[in-house]
């Protein structure tokens, strides 16, 4: 990618200040943050870190401008950006957030870029140049006119990051800006805001686990600590150096200290029926005001089987996802054959008695195409967890949500309660029992959306991404708990970046890539098998963490 044009001015990099400041949202018993003490100078680049649940988003929230008023939460202390409060600087701040489709505004790739800039009242003249600018730092090669409804996941989020650097900020936010990028996409995002950050001047305060990927750029790590206040705070490589184990321990992603893994049966003990196969199946989806699919994959020959885990790899934009929502029943293939064999129609022996009118009957079969299936007869035979948690949620705290699949099973209240606090316990939610599922942080909600389909105990699971937002620990007790299943006869297909995950877990690994011929819009991708053990780190972006 050609070096792009150098800036024509310089902003004043912000600074930021904390005396005491902590937050509790609403309805909870615990601050998100508490006791927190800071001096960030201008310009300065700060990597964030702490577990999960330990207030990052929370902090960037806050220092956005955009985290509530009082009846949204509870606040003590002071929090100022050049010295006023955040929410009267909002000119100077840009954010980018996990969730990159909370962040599309516009229909148009070209006209969301603007957005931002529009809104500060940039002069139309310097508008567009920006908006090219931004586009080409973030790597992003596409038409202005080009549809944001057509884009990947990690499309949207290089999109959301080129909307806050046309913007041009004193204080730029990144909340785990790179989540949902393939490696080289990660590599490419942290140099665009790298070159950004350095032809600007502004002040670079970013969350991120992958905490190899960002320190070389970045001048001091913070990490928060879930009691209150800061467990470290210096220059990067006195931090990692000094406190590594210590940091570790509590959970950080040091790339010097691994996460625990599973032990794991052999394959052949474990392995079962085929439950999945498809046969030449092309996979797209249907475009707003159009009657038939805009194809994203095809030529795809696949067989899912009990007792195993396939990882769905490859950059972004080739259909990962697309691919993952029709295995699951979401989406119609756009051509070939998928089939359900009947070791995944038939339900499983020993399942729950429904009341009449609670669902199908057991043993029932409801045909070979889940597309076809009702949701009840989904619950128990394909669970799917969205690349976007909160796009699952529907109840109004942790446990409610978590009880929804097994009452729709028809499940009485004792063993209801037995699969959710199961559930609490083992993936660290059980101090979130009562919260709102909308007011977790970002690996809080991941967590929450694959507990919401484990508490079903379905004979498949499709895991979109299961892995980001997580700390080490909470990552190494959702792997185990996925390696437990899998050696119960669940299958696990999970579209991934992460290559701590696929050596972990998978079994498998389905590759995608687009076809030959040049890159564009809407360009066709194939996969092919390859053996787990071909999933090895290529570029710095994967030594880190998921």
């Amino acid at each position: 990618m050609p070096a792009p044009t150098p800036r024509d001015e310089r902003v004043t990099g912000a600074r930021v200040t904390a005396s005491g400041w902590g937050w509790r949202h609403a309805g909870r018993s615990r601050p998100a943050v508490s006791g927190l003490d800071l001096d960030i100078r201008p310009g300065e680049r700060v990597l964030v870190l702490g577990p999960s649940g330990a207030g990052k988003s929370t902090l960037m929230h806050a220092l956005a401008g955009v985290l509530g008023d009082d009846e949204d939460g509870d606040e003590t202390g002071e929090l100022l950006i050049d010295g006023i409060r955040p929410r009267q600087a909002r000119g100077r701040v840009g954010l980018v957030l996990q969730d990159p489709d909370s962040q599309v505004v516009l229909a148009r790739v070209g006209d969301d870029v603007a957005f931002g800039c529009e809104n500060l009242g940039v002069p139309r003249t310097e508008i567009w140049p920006r908006v090219t600018q931004a586009l080409d730092e973030v790597g992003l090669d596409l038409p202005l006119r080009h549809p944001t409804s057509a884009l990947s996941g990690g499309q949207k989020q290089r999109l959301a990051l080129a909307g806050v650097l046309a913007m041009r900020p004193g204080l730029v936010l990144l909340d785990e800006p790179t989540a949902n990028l393939d490696p080289a996409g990660v590599v490419e995002v942290r140099d665009a805001v790298h070159r950004s950050v350095q032809a600007s001047g502004a002040t670079l305060i970013v969350i991120e686990h992958r905490v190899a990927v960002w320190q070389d750029i970045v001048d001091r790590i913070i990490v928060l600590d879930p009691a209150g206040g800061i467990l470290a705070d210096g220059p990067t490589s006195s931090v990692l150096t000094a406190e590594g184990a210590r940091l570790a321990a509590a959970g950080v992603w040091i790339p010097r200290f691994p996460p625990a893994r599973p032990q794991r049966r052999p394959l052949p003990e474990r392995t079962g029926e085929v439950l999945l196969s498809t046969a030449g199946l092309a996979v797209g989806r249907v475009p707003f005001a159009r009657r038939h699919p805009m194809v994203a994959a095809e030529g795809i020959d696949l067989d899912v089987t009990a007792g195993t885990a396939t990882a769905i790899t490859g950059p972004n934009g080739v259909g990962k996802s697309t691919l993952a929502l029709t295995l699951a029943g979401l989406l119609a293939p756009a051509g070939g054959q998928l089939t359900a064999t009947a070791a995944l129609t038939a339900v499983a022996a020993g399942g729950p008695v429904r009341a009449a009118g609670r669902g199908p009957r057991r043993g029932s079969i409801p045909g070979a195409d889940p597309h076809s299936w009702r949701s009840r007869d989904l619950l128990e035979r394909i669970g799917t967890v969205f690349q976007d948690p909160e796009h699952q949620f529907l109840a109004g705290s942790v446990r409610d949500e978590l009880a929804i699949g097994p009452r729709a099973l028809g499940l009485g209240d004792a063993a209801v309660a037995d699969r959710v606090d199961g559930l609490l316990d083992r993936l660290r939610l059980e101090h979130l029992a009562d919260a709102n599922p909308f007011t977790l942080s970002g690996g809080e909600k991941r967590r929450l959306s694959v507990a919401t389909v484990l508490a079903t105990r379905p004979r498949l699971l499709i895991l979109d991404e299961p892995t980001f937002g997580q700390d080490s620990r909470t990552w190494s007790e959702l792997v185990r708990l996925l390696a437990e299943l899998l050696d119960t006869g669940t299958a696990v297909v999970a579209v991934t970046h992460d290559d701590h995950f696929v050596d972990a877990l998978a079994d498998a690994r389905f590759v995608m890539a687009p076809a030959a011929g040049p890159a564009s819009a809407g360009a066709i991708s194939t996969g092919t098998i390859v053996p787990a053990s071909a999933a090895t780190p290529t570029t710095p972006a994967e030594t880190g963490a998921p």
